[in-house]
């Protein structure tokens, strides 16, 4: 458990001890300058989504993603507290830059139960964002690098991730690949 700057019990998204227990070493990534899930960099620290992070500028940090809207702090303690309550389904991590205590990155795991494959798992990565004036530090490829770790350590048979043609390229450095067949369609409401 956590406090929050005033004292207030905040509790964050998921255990946040899953996260030393995916095998980084099997990573096939390299970092120059070396950086870890536990030392992603000074004054930096990766952990789990808590709702504290409203206030340490998630939503704006998403806004440098896509389109977010107008999310009040209700709006999101709901939704924080939804997913929350789907145990093993929701990992979303941040990375917090401790000196000025703002979500700097973010990335989601989100992991779909299914009845194929002997009743296994499969991951979708998602929302993988770091702040404009982080970038070149990393940061997106080590918070890729865990959450594909972490979908094989809680049992997915796969995980895949949907993206835009221009950086296709970052992710198959990761081994993401796109399978003969497969299509991708979307409706919006």
């Amino acid at each position: 458990m956590n406090l929050d700057a005033n004292g207030v019990k905040d509790e964050p998204l998921f255990d946040g001890s899953i996260l030393t227990e995916v095998d980084f070493t099997l990573c096939s990534s390299t970092y120059n300058p070396a950086i870890t899930p536990t030392n992603p960099g000074e004054n930096l620290k990766l952990r789990p989504l808590c709702k504290s992070d409203y206030e340490k500028g998630y939503m704006e940090l998403l806004q440098q993603l896509t389109v977010v809207g107008d999310v009040t702090y209700e709006q999101f303690e709901d939704r924080f507290d939804k997913m929350s309550s789907c145990k093993n389904s929701y990992y979303i991590v941040v990375i917090e830059d401790t000196l000025t205590n703002r979500v700097i990155g973010s990335a989601t795991l989100a992991v779909e139960q299914k009845f194929i494959h002997q009743c296994s798992s499969r991951g979708r990565i998602e929302d993988v964002v770091v702040d404009n004036t982080y970038r070149g530090k990393q940061l997106g490829k080590l918070l890729l690098d865990l959450l594909t770790l972490l979908s094989k350590h809680v049992g997915c048979y796969k995980v895949s991730l949907e993206c835009k043609d221009k950086v296709v390229g970052f992710y198959s450095n990761f081994g993401y690949i796109k399978e003969e067949g497969q299509n991708y369609m979307c409706r919006r409401f």
